[in-house]
């Protein structure tokens, strides 16, 4: 199955980068390469970042005969080390396009949806850890704090006990095992809105990718690379994720830090760089995407 990805903001995340025909671009999640491949024609150099294996394949094949695409097989928080291995000091942009795609929700053998029967897997990487893992090693403390930090389920207690009292006569291995345990762990009022397996999906997912501590280390490498007057764009799609990138950014954002009673600037600080009005979708592009729902596109800049 070819690795497709319908990207969410696209047009906006590609503008926001303020392309020219001088500057290098990571696209640090490239995925299928749409985002690459636009980049591709503006500028002098794409490196194309991905740690899915299969879109590795997909970009090394698509861009086999474009000079200016660099296609690495990493993991976006090793960003400055991906950069400094091109001999290369110094980036004018940097892309995150964050969380699952669309090619690894419709890839069924991936255990990403809860929509579809498969073994329970979620690796981004196609290595290490995996969620059957996760459900069936880790405490029942240890789900219940997982479920409820990273997916903000209220149910989080009851959905890890019965987790917990399911694996004790035999693993949980497939996706819809464990969508039949989480609705048995919630009220029916509960079910009314969305699917009741969303929010540990995403939960456990986080867990199995490192996703926020990733972020977080990625932002930070991508700032220290940054030329003055570059950008780190970034499109989000929960609330966690948002609230890292809106913290960083503000925080690059402030200048000086002194209690406000001191009459002059003892701390030195002054603002790193600008952080530009978040975009939301259209409502035409949510009604032709509707994954694209609870996105949100931040942009920064270096000064």
């Amino acid at each position: 199955m070819e690795f497709v990805h319908k990207s969410v903001l696209f047009n906006e995340a590609v503008e926001a980068l303020k392309l020219d025909a001088d500057k290098i671009i990571v696209d640090a999640t490239a995925g299928g390469g749409g985002h690459t491949f636009a980049i591709a024609q503006r500028v002098g150099k794409v490196i194309a970042v991905d740690r899915d294996p299969n879109a590795v394949q997909t970009l090394k094949n698509r861009f086999k005969d474009t000079e200016n695409v660099f296609v690495v097989h990493d993991n976006y928080s090793n960003i400055k080390n991906i950069v400094g291995n091109l001999n290369i000091d110094k980036i004018d942009g940097l892309l995150l396009d964050l969380g699952v795609s669309s090619f690894q929700l419709d890839t069924a053998q991936r255990g990403f949806s809860f929509h579809k029967d498969a073994p329970l897997d979620m690796r981004m990487s196609k290595s290490g850890m995996s969620a059957a893992d996760v459900v069936n090693t880790y405490s029942e403390q240890e789900l219940a704090n997982i479920i409820y930090r990273y997916g903000e389920e209220k149910y989080s207690r009851s959905i890890a006990s019965n987790i917990v009292k399911y694996r004790q006569n035999k693993p949980i291995e497939t996706t819809f095992e464990l969508v039949d345990i989480i609705k048995s762990s919630m009220p029916q009022r509960a079910m009314r809105d969305s699917h009741p397996a969303r929010r540990t999906f995403q939960a456990i997912r986080i867990e199995v990718n490192g996703e926020l501590d990733e972020l977080s280390s990625a932002l930070d490498s991508a700032f220290s690379i940054l030329s003055p007057g570059g950008r780190i764009a970034v499109i989000t799609f929960h609330s966690l994720e948002d609230r890292i990138v809106k913290e960083r950014f503000a925080q690059w954002s402030k200048g000086c830090t002194c209690p406000k009673e001191f009459p002059v600037c003892v701390c030195g600080n002054k603002p790193k760089g600008k952080a530009l009005k978040a975009i939301v979708p259209s409502e035409k592009e949510l009604e032709d995407n509707p994954r694209a729902r609870s996105s949100r596109l931040r942009t920064f800049e270096k000064y």
